[in-house]
């Protein structure tokens, strides 16, 4: 069927002034300002022919993802907090900034600082988020950053751990440890942990550091301790337990490890103290249920 356009009445030409007396009429008339938003504001905007065939993509940016990690990074109070501690000084990029960068490039590309700097950063809208500029970042101001945040590590799980338990109710009764490790490929010789131990990587020519990790029932990383490469699992335990206790309280937890923690010494100390575990064992050692 032939669509017919017919002309009903003509109200007159409506110009600028005549759109503004529109509105006013409409405001009044509707008497709900959100609905009277929905008309024309009278602001006539210019036009401009686009040759849609000659348009193309020059740099084209990832949002969604870095979006996502700086709402996530200002919902458990990151940017507040980074503001407090970290001090500026004379730095023209704020050390939050820096840190809000590091953070978002772990949640969505976990990669190297010399990477973030020189790859993923110039990939995304970060820039056009925190109004930083391409060459504001790069990988000495990452590691100056990561320095500054290991300043405040104490205070920043803490921190994350309280904002953790407000956001999910979480009391944190179970928590489970281990130690892994890392290694150098170089000499390492200006860090004084690097040491040749026991390599997880089958990696016993190059040095290494052991990072013993606490993490909750849910998987949540509560802290964690970096010790020399030769330090042995068993060790680290008392040291773990009694810093983790000091910093979120003594509750009745209960501790969960593997068996290389399950020394005669360990395990004497935890029953003397009435700590409760779950700590695996060799069936040779097994003489009676403890």
């Amino acid at each position: 069927r032939r669509v017919v356009q017919q002309t009903v009445a003509h109200l007159g030409e409506l110009d600028a002034q005549g759109r503004v007396q529109a509105r006013a009429l409409a405001r009044g008339l509707i008497g709900a300002p959100e609905q009277a938003e929905l008309f024309d504001d009278g602001t006539q905007h210019q036009s401009v022919p686009v040759r849609l065939k000659g348009v193309r993509i020059e740099r084209s940016r990832q949002f969604g993802d870095v979006y996502l990690a700086l709402a996530l990074w200002r919902g458990v109070g990151l940017e507040e907090f980074c503001h407090h501690v970290l001090s500026s000084g004379k730095e023209q990029v704020g050390w939050e900034k820096v840190a809000a960068v590091l953070v978002a490039a772990r949640l969505c590309e976990p990669s190297s600082e010399l990477h973030i700097a020189e790859d993923w950063y110039r990939r995304t809208a970060l820039g056009d988020l925190l109004q930083l500029d391409d060459l504001q970042i790069n990988k000495d101001r990452l590691y100056r950053g990561l320095d500054g945040l290991l300043e405040h590590k104490a205070a920043l799980e803490a921190h994350l751990s309280k904002r953790y338990g407000e956001l999910f109710s979480a009391e944190n009764e179970v928590l489970l440890y281990d130690v892994t490790s890392t290694y150098f490929e170089g000499q390492a010789n200006g860090n004084e942990l690097a040491k040749r131990g026991y390599s997880r990587d089958h990696r016993p020519d190059c040095k290494q550091v052991c990072i013993a990790l606490v993490v909750s029932f849910d998987g949540f990383p509560l802290g964690y301790e970096v010790f020399a490469g030769n330090t042995h699992d068993s060790t680290t335990l008392q040291h773990i337990v009694a810093t983790m206790e000091r910093r979120h309280g003594v509750l009745g937890r209960v501790w969960i490890a593997d068996r290389g923690m399950a020394s005669a010494k360990n395990l004497a100390w935890l029953r003397a103290s009435g700590r409760r575990y779950i700590i695996g064992a060799p069936k040779s050692e097994l003489k009676h249920c403890q």
